[in-house]
């Protein structure tokens, strides 16, 4: 996979902004395709960060019926991950990325 489509952005929640303030773990949104590893080489080739662990989770597509067989889709399926960063990395500034 290109390591420059992984990352795709942030997620800002009161659950992610309390482990962001609490320690090193920051909650970011991935391409579905994305596994741990792609995150990692990622992280490291355009960020420069070291990474201690990497947790991802899988969230549904929520449904709603309208009725005569219409379904709206409230909430799209995604796939974010949750990065733990070692404690010598710097913090993590998605702005400051970096194409070598």
């Amino acid at each position: 996979m290109d390591l420059s489509r992984v990352i795709l952005g942030t997620i800002v929640t009161e659950k992610a902004e309390r482990l962001k303030a609490a320690g090193k773990t920051y909650t970011l949104k991935v391409a579905t395709a994305a596994t741990k590893v792609d995150v990692q080489k990622a992280l490291k080739e355009f960020y420069d960060i070291d990474v201690r662990s990497v947790r991802v989770l899988r969230t549904r597509a929520k449904h709603r019926l309208l009725g005569q067989g219409k379904v709206m889709e409230k909430r799209h399926a995604m796939k974010k991950v949750m990065v733990t960063l070692a404690k010598d990395s710097k913090p993590l500034d998605l702005a400051a990325f970096s194409k070598n």
